[in-house]
């Protein structure tokens, strides 16, 4: 067990020494419970530069220069890799950061056309309006949508589309915002919620979808295209609670898992109807009664250490799958377990202040990593308002297993042990 992912991986390419070898640009390098993984598995076989919003911290072991810039202007991004360009030779331009995807784009064709997805591909994967408009092109099985940027016209796509139907931002990530609404006298709270999301979305897209509810399970695909091919390298199996929000409590990978092969073709086909020809990517899909329907295509590595779920059940490191691509390599894809391995995410009990966090004493021999994400006297918040879009989690544990029920079994019991007691926040006087 670890707090934080260790580095075992397949594959390598570019060492680091001290000669000048070709060096990756590695551009935000996000929290390190949740992304720390993928810049330690990545810089265990490739010397890394990093564009960061803030000086080193965590990052100093794994990277041998850096330079830091406000990672929402292009130009001080650019500006920053100039520099590092002075000191290094670049090789390409990786992240793993939804909202860096287009800076990183960007880069990449002003490095001299280092590998990487056409600019306009990563704005269509970005908004989703145009993501709809593509499918809607290929035919592609996705949603009814219809973008909004008021509560009346809401309302009346509501009605066209049909309830229940799902409000959502036009180029937000990690569910914020996203909600169900079931009847029309929930909209007008539900779309408090999504436009307050919607609010800090960014620049690679604007206003709200009005979007059919699409029933079944949730799953999505990690996929590695090179040059336009794509392979898919495992599927995703999603847990999501807190109704009408869609929050996700656990993911589940496996090796070998059938449902791949039924949902690689979607997922591709999603890939190319955006014009996505380079990189790690994850599509996520809904099971639906007529089959397969794509929600969204992230043209990145999925959250929630879903790399890391597919590295200890199959073997493959999409980090260095990444890097290879970014080189101009083909990446090593050859599988080297045959296992399976699952995330749960830990929820305060109820809004308030954390009092106490406490993982009580049990069997440890599959858990692979636990990490808390609060601290006693944090606020907790446990789903979204209009005031605070997203929610706080607690934790998380991911633990591995030879099947997929022998690993749900695993994580069931770590989950049982962890205990998160909170101090009930006191509502304010009207």
């Amino acid at each position: 067990m670890s707090q934080v992912p260790s580095s075992q991986s397949n594959g390598s390419c570019i060492r680091r020494n001290s000669t000048g070898s070709p060096m990756l640009v590695v551009i935000g390098s996000g929290s390190r419970p949740m992304r720390g993984y993928l810049l330690e598995q990545t810089a265990a076989h490739y010397p890394l530069l990093l564009i960061n919003d803030a000086p080193l911290t965590w990052q100093k072991p794994y990277v041998v220069d850096h330079e830091v810039a406000n990672l929402s202007d292009p130009i001080a991004v650019n500006t920053a890799a100039a520099s590092l360009a002075v000191r290094w030779p670049i090789a390409g331009v990786l992240t793993w950061d939804e909202y860096h995807l287009t800076a990183a784009a960007r880069l990449a064709h002003s490095l001299g056309g280092r590998p990487g997805n056409a600019l306009a591909a990563v704005a269509a994967a970005r908004d989703k309006v145009t993501s709809r408009q593509r499918f809607a092109a290929a035919s592609v099985p996705s949603a009814t949508s219809t973008w909004v940027h008021s509560l009346d016209a809401a309302a009346s796509a509501a009605e066209r589309v049909g309830y229940p139907i799902v409000l959502k931002p036009a180029a937000h990530a990690g569910s914020i915002g996203v909600v169900r609404v079931d009847t029309i006298t929930d909209l007008p709270a539900a779309w408090a919620i999504a436009s307050a999301g919607a609010a800090h979305q960014g620049p690679d897209g604007q206003g709200v979808l009005v979007e059919e509810y699409l029933d079944g399970p949730e799953v999505s695909v990690e996929t590695v295209t090179r040059r336009g091919v794509t392979s898919a390298v495992a599927v995703t199996r999603k847990a999501v609670g807190f109704a009408p929000y869609f929050l996700e409590t656990g993911h589940s990978v496996s090796a070998g898992d059938p449902l791949l092969h039924e949902v690689a073709p979607v997922a591709s086909a999603a890939l190319e109807a955006l014009g996505i020809t380079h990189g790690v990517s994850h599509t996520e899909l809904r099971l639906t009664p007529e089959g397969p329907k794509v929600i969204e295509v992230n043209a990145r590595h999925g959250g929630d250490l879903i790399g890391e779920l597919v590295r200890l059940a199959t073997g493959i490191s999409l980090p260095l799958a990444a890097a290879a691509l970014a080189c101009g390599e083909i990446p090593n894809l050859r599988p080297t377990r045959q296992r399976s391995a699952a995330i749960g995410m830990i929820y305060p009990p109820a809004e308030g202040i954390v009092t106490r966090r406490d993982l009580r004493p049990g069997s440890d021999r599959h858990l692979e990593h636990f990490q808390w994400l609060c601290n006693v006297g944090d606020a907790a918040t446990l789903t979204p308002s209009s005031t605070t879009p997203n929610n706080v989690r607690a934790g998380f544990a991911v633990v591995s297993g030879d099947s997929a029920h022998e690993a749900q079994q695993h994580l069931a019991d770590v989950l049982a042990r962890a205990d998160v007691q909170v101090t009930p926040a006191v509502p304010r006087a009207a």
